[in-house]
């Protein structure tokens, strides 16, 4: 087991030569996460946060990470880093969310931000890029966000990604790849993926950036082209040459004849100026302004959320570009603790039993000694 976890942290360590690894947070050192994690004073009663690895784990330490503290409760607290793009590049979002109050009502999720947030002043209506994690509320609202920023608006994902529900640690990842697929993954195995474009129907903004392109390229055309089509039209009487060999002449176009004076609103014969123009304005950049999931400004992850009963811990957090890296992490953290915590949990459990059956033996006994004092009592009285 040992050899395992020293190969698992050699091959981590080999592929962060090769990944570039934006954030990275476990809560191994001490207090010192108070430097990095900036609470919100934008409402004084918004709810405070400690670092612990909860009434169960696999690993003392290692599971220690962020944990909400106070019942009915907003919670705002972020991490700045160093700004990055993920223009052309794959974005991986990771982390671990543990809900051992057993969650009725709050949310687990993460929110990603440019890097001018104003930290001290985070709150519900900060700007953020994407929104990810469970979210759980009653019977009705069991799901996994996935909210992307794109042209000024909040974009969901349309399809409904069930979370998890018990008070385990469970693992969630959101992968953004530069072709616009995505996979949205929990404990390790995608439970859901597909296109960017269709499952956030955001085909419309495509068509919209599409028409915009065009109309731009369309009324430049014009004006470029405006000119030339005034002085010239096609021969519409021309014909091929019976001795034209397309192999060795290439394709045979018409002449273009000097154009007659425009008047009156008609057009010369021979030539429709929509289509002359079309053909010679073919858009083909509106696809590469069109990016539905590139951020230019990233810089902070954080917590923005409400939860009805405290206890949740968030922990290994992660942002990267490169998936293997994000999954031998995964291997290496929660990965390595995941079973530990279920036998303490499993331990815990028949302690919890046991006493609450000799709690019960104790009572019962109790109630037995009583009706036996009370019995002797009266049972005397009648023999005196």
């Amino acid at each position: 087991m040992a050899r395992a976890r020293v190969l698992i942290w050699a091959v981590c360590a080999l592929r962060l030569a090769l990944a570039t690894v934006y954030f990275q947070e476990e809560f191994l050192d001490g207090e010192r996460w108070r430097n990095r994690w900036v609470q919100s004073t934008n409402d004084s009663q918004f709810g405070h946060f400690r670092v612990s690895s909860g009434k169960f784990y696999g690993h003392k330490e290692k599971d220690k990470g962020l944990q909400t503290t106070q019942n009915g409760r907003f919670y705002a607290i972020s991490a700045r880093f160093k700004p990055f793009s993920n223009k052309g590049k794959t974005l991986v979002i990771q982390y671990t969310v543990k809900h051992e109050q057993k969650m009725d009502c709050g949310g687990g999720y993460i929110k990603i931000f440019p890097a001018d947030l104003d930290q001290k002043n985070l709150n519900g209506k900060s700007q953020y890029y994407i929104m990810f994690g469970p979210d759980i509320c009653g019977f009705d609202i069991k799901k996994v966000h996935v909210i992307l920023h794109f042209k000024n608006q909040y974009h969901s994902n349309k399809k409904s990604i069930r979370c998890k529900v018990d008070g385990f640690t469970h693992l969630y990842a959101l992968v953004l790849r530069p072709d616009l697929s995505y996979e949205v993954q929990v404990d390790g195995q995608a439970i859901e993926s597909g296109s960017i474009e269709y499952d956030w129907n955001l085909t419309s903004f495509r068509k919209m950036e599409e028409s915009a392109a065009e109309s731009k390229d369309w009324n430049q055309a014009k004006d470029a082209k405006a000119q030339d089509w005034e002085q010239h039209f096609l021969d519409a009487s021309a014909s091929q040459p019976s001795d034209w060999n397309s192999e060795l002449d290439g394709d045979w176009q018409a002449s273009l004849l000097q154009k007659p004076p425009y008047q009156d609103g008609l057009k010369p014969e021979g030539i429709d100026k929509d289509i002359w123009l079309h053909q010679k304005m073919k858009n083909t950049n509106y696809l590469t302004q069109y990016d539905l999931s590139e951020f230019e400004n990233i810089g902070a992850i954080g917590l923005e959320l409400w939860q009805v009963r405290s206890g949740t811990i968030f922990d290994n957090f992660l942002i990267t570009d490169d998936e293997e890296y994000a999954e031998n992490f995964a291997k290496a953290t929660w990965g390595e603790t995941k079973g530990p915590e279920r036998e303490m949990d499993a331990v815990q459990a028949k302690e919890e039993v046991k006493k609450a059956r000799e709690e019960d033996e104790e009572l019962l006994a109790g109630k037995f000694h009583m009706r036996e004092s009370h019995f002797n009592r009266y049972y005397r009285r009648d023999e005196l």
